[in-house]
């Protein structure tokens, strides 16, 4: 049965789907959003972003609690409610649905739950649970249907004892010995959680480092607090098979630079990256090109070789971050309506949520190394900043990178207490093509954790005044 016309039909409602969705009824669209899971978020909100950060913060006062409330003065007899902490996680993640289902109802956006297909250019079906299916009729499509955990054929994820993120996310008891196959992001994020909570951990990385795409200080730094944290590390080494011994205990052997690695353990999650989530949604039918890694080929303006098709966000080449996916989904919109929009994808920022945070944005020193441009280093050390004492949080530094000659900087790199917030200050004066001076000039309040910045980019020319 065919439905009354819309201007625009968004598949996926995660941060690219929702938010372009929502810009797009802000001007003026008539706009539809379909979501094949029952709630809206996508899964960064539901089983990704959102949830790991509760779990990471619920963690971290767990372990502070056992490890440091003492030293403050506070005595405190801590047990672990698991269920608890779970239930807080769900009630987070619920709340901000909500929310969104009221900010789709503010700008006049229609959302169907389904499965949605391209069946040409103009027309989306759209097929529930039960298998009903309807189709839409609209002037263009937005593609924003997000990624899946890479699997391994050689060791399927069943989501009980060797899972995703998704089930690392809902593990019903603290594992006594949690095996993570990736040291990346989400591999040393969710090992954190189960860390702070009492379970061993042993991270097999195939790189020669953990979180391999950042800059080699802040894998070097993030390395040396995991071995003090009492972390098993095996880099450089390849997972040969993963097999139950019974039906609670695994085998994982690997084979490393360092010879034959062989553990047992009760969980192993499995991540080594995401691919888009671009098969069964029309494309081959619909004539949209992808790459042989599943990808979305998109022009300047996000659309496809289909004219009135287009894609953003994890279906598209670039980081797969909610915040790109964002920003690209207001781009494409924006685009859309003849409105300029620009996107600097050299200055999207990665952070780490572990504890402590790791946040970059820019080049990193080896990427400006062999661009053979000359380069200045301004690194300030967390150990000399008196907020980073107070909070008994001194680990870590801020590196700036910025020209010889002009003094622009070029990028920044970050390893301490709340950097994911710091961040952002140096990912907006790289937008403006600031200096380090700039920055150094720039008055910060005292006591706090940004006057690192403004000592980093005063590092940059030797001129750090509080180390």
């Amino acid at each position: 049965m065919s439905q009354e016309k819309y201007d625009l039909v968004v598949i996926g409602a995660g941060p690219g789907g929702y938010v372009a969705a929502i810009r797009a009824g802000q001007l003026g669209l008539k706009v539809a959003c379909i979501e094949k899971e029952k709630a809206l978020g996508g899964t960064c909100l539901n089983v990704g972003c959102i949830p790991s950060k509760a779990l990471l913060e619920s963690s971290e006062h767990y372990h502070l609690a056992q490890s440091e409330f003492a030293e403050h003065g506070i005595l405190t007899d801590v047990t672990l409610n698991l269920g608890k902490m779970m239930e807080r996680k769900s009630k987070i993640v619920s709340g901000l649905t909500d929310g969104i289902r009221g900010l789709f109802k503010k700008n006049k956006v229609d959302s169907y739950y389904g499965l949605g297909k391209v069946l040409d250019a103009n027309t989306v079906q759209v097929t529930d649970a039960e298998g009903k299916s309807q189709t839409l009729n609209t002037d263009k499509i937005l593609l924003a249907t997000g990624s899946t955990p890479v699997d391994i054929p050689a060791f399927p994820i069943d989501e009980r004892r060797i899972v995703s993120s998704t089930g690392a996310l809902s593990l019903p008891e603290v594992p006594k010995h949690l095996v993570v196959i990736g040291g990346g992001v989400i591999g040393l994020e969710l090992s954190s959680v189960w860390k702070k909570l009492g379970s061993e951990v042993t991270v097999i990385e195939f790189q020669d480092r953990v979180l391999p795409p950042m800059d080699a200080d802040l894998s070097k730094q993030m390395q040396q607090i995991l071995k003090k944290e009492k972390y098993n590390l095996h880099l450089q080494t390849a997972v040969q098979s993963v097999s139950y011994l019974d039906d609670n205990t695994l085998k994982v052997v690997a084979e490393g630079k360092k010879g034959a690695v062989e553990v047992e353990c009760d969980v192993v999650l499995v991540s080594v990256g995401r691919r888009p989530f671009s098969d069964g949604l029309g494309l081959d039918e619909a004539g949209v090109k992808r790459n042989d890694r599943g990808f979305v080929e998109v022009d300047d303006n996000y659309q496809t070789n289909v004219p009135g098709i287009y894609a953003i966000g994890d279906l598209i080449p670039g980081p797969m971050l909610a915040h790109k996916a964002e920003e690209d989904g207001v781009a494409c919109v924006e685009r859309m309506c003849n409105i300029a929009a620009h996107v600097d994808y050299n200055l999207v920022p990665g952070v780490v949520y572990t504890h402590p945070e790791v946040a970059s944005v820019g080049l990193t020193e080896a990427q400006v190394k062999e661009s053979g441009r000359a380069y200045k280093v301004g690194k300030f050390p967390f150990m000399a900043s008196g907020r980073a004492r107070t909070l008994n949080d001194t680990r870590g530094f801020i590196k700036i990178l910025a020209d010889k000659e002009s003094d622009q900087v070029l990028g920044v790199h970050m390893i301490g207490p709340k950097v994911s917030e710091l961040i952002a200050e140096v990912v907006l004066a790289m937008e403006f093509h600031a200096s380090a001076e700039d920055i150094a000039r720039t008055c910060h309040a005292h006591p706090t954790l940004s006057e690192s910045v403004k000592e980093a980019a005063l590092a940059v020319d030797g001129n750090a005044l509080h180390m």
